[in-house]
């Protein structure tokens, strides 16, 4: 099991609940040395820390989540089906690693959610790993983030986002989305992207509107500021989340913000509500997709079969709330860029 240490004045280097803001993750890399992971200056901005999952034990926390298993894809033609096995889902070594492997199988063809009153099976030639905190946990406001390592390949799409826990203004997308990160094609062949590397722009954004197709998005793609690709090493992905105002980071450094004026919903329910349709709780969940409309149609088209076999590996994931303000957030994020 890994420990959280925490650097205090003088170098003095303490052993603390992993639950400390402020501190130092000490942790050896799937395949690699151990390291140290500053984490953002938190108690600064007066986010107080009010859950987490460090990954430390040797399976699934199953009281913080679970494992969602449906062949669907998303409803973007992906072409994995999701399972609740130890070849999908594993927790290794301070872990959390969702694995993509190239296998047939058979599984349920939506989430119990949308199933309605039949779910018959299908089959598909590749398998994954989603987990969600879908019916356990969820949050309005907040800081949410993960440190992660997304895999290379033309046709991964890994993913950390938040979905609402009940459709209180209606079904996708009248009752929001929140991407907080997505990889798509990490190191394929790009045309626009600097850095002569291939893909290496992360993607954060936010899903609303009306329903389809007068459904809207707005998002932003970034490139670590030395250009690298994501997928060599981890990094820290967030969302600050506030009434009227959402703002995502990556090691910290914001990248892209949106004010309540970018944002709507048709649903007749939020008339004279500018924060809907998101001013209610959310939940978490990361995923490992396979291939789908969006990595298929960009960069080198398709699914590369040496994509196959992938993990998406992450260390953990943390949710503050605002201990000044937890009614709205704003208190811990006005004054900053």
């Amino acid at each position: 099991m890994r420990k959280m240490v925490c650097r205090m004045a003088g170098g003095l280097v303490l052993a603390v609940s992993p639950l400390a803001a402020g501190c130092v993750t000490a942790a050896a890399e799937p395949g690699g040395a151990a390291v140290q992971a500053e984490l953002a200056p938190l108690e600064a901005a007066d986010w107080a820390l009010v859950w987490s999952d460090e990954f430390n034990g040797t399976q699934l926390d199953r009281s913080k989540w679970l494992p969602e298993q449906s062949c669907w894809g998303g409803g973007n033609d992906e072409r994995q089906c999701y399972t609740d096995r130890p070849e999908n889902i594993a927790v290794e070594n301070g872990y959390l690693l969702l694995k993509a492997r190239a296998e047939t199988f058979t599984g349920p063809a939506r989430p119990p959610e949308i199933a309605g009153d039949t779910n018959p099976q299908i089959t598909k030639e590749y398998t994954s790993g989603k987990v969600r905190t879908r019916g356990l946990h969820a949050w309005k406001y907040g800081r949410i983030e993960v440190r992660a390592k997304v895999p290379p390949g033309q046709g991964m799409w890994p993913a950390v986002w938040m979905m609402p826990a009940d459709d209180d203004y209606g079904r996708w997308p009248l009752s929001g989305e929140i991407d907080i990160l997505e990889a798509v094609n990490i190191g394929a062949d790009c045309d626009t992207c600097e850095g002569n590397v291939g893909e290496n722009r992360t993607v954060s954004a936010l899903h609303f509107g009306d329903l389809p197709p007068d459904n809207r998005l707005v998002d932003n793609k970034t490139a670590l500021p030395d250009l690298a690709l994501p997928s060599d090493d981890f990094h820290v992905y967030a969302v600050e989340w506030g009434e009227g105002l959402i703002r995502f980071l990556v090691d910290d450094r914001v990248h892209f913000t949106v004010t309540r004026d970018q944002w709507d919903t048709g649903s007749p329910i939020a008339s004279g509500n500018p924060n809907a349709p998101f001013d209610r709780p959310f939940y978490v969940m990361a995923n490992l997709a396979v291939g789908g409309r969006w990595p298929e149609r960009d960069n080198e088209k398709g699914l590369a079969p040496g994509s196959i076999p992938a993990q998406f590996a992450l260390d953990w994931i943390r949710v503050y709330q605002c201990a000044s303000d937890p009614e709205t957030g704003r208190a811990c994020m006005d004054g900053r860029n």
